[in-house]
């Protein structure tokens, strides 16, 4: 993983992520899937640009079922925003740098928190 983004497994889920102080970015992934390996940059490049302000993490769906599986997740990537614990944004399926910005700005200032989209 790249170094500003933790590999984290269903134990340390709930320590790491909904008991964060910053908001937090889970990008739920497969090593087979495609898409997961497209997104893979930009999530690096957004780890390093929000470093200190949004933790990044990623969640291996083959290794990890349980969580997964609390959160609904049916099908990968699926991005999930979280602030305080809770969900404010879902993005399934591969979307452009840009979406994500917009994203991670109404995440940072307090305006997530919308309906959840999907792009397929």
């Amino acid at each position: 993983m790249a170094g500003n983004i933790l590999e984290i497994d269903d134990s340390q889920f709930d320590n790491t992520v909904l008991k964060s102080d910053k908001p937090v970015v889970v990008d739920f992934w497969a090593p087979w899937c495609g898409p997961c390996k497209a997104l893979g940059p930009v999530m690096e490049q957004l780890a390093e640009q929000y470093a200190g302000q949004v933790n990044f993490a990623k969640c291996n769906v083959d290794n990890n079922p349980v969580t997964p599986g609390k959160f609904g997740i049916k099908a990968i990537p699926t991005l999930i925003f979280f602030n305080d614990g809770k969900v404010v944004e879902q993005i399934t399926g591969v979307v452009s740098k840009d979406v994500l910005e917009k994203t991670l700005a109404k995440v940072t200032s307090g305006s997530g928190g919308a309906r959840p989209f999907t792009v397929v």
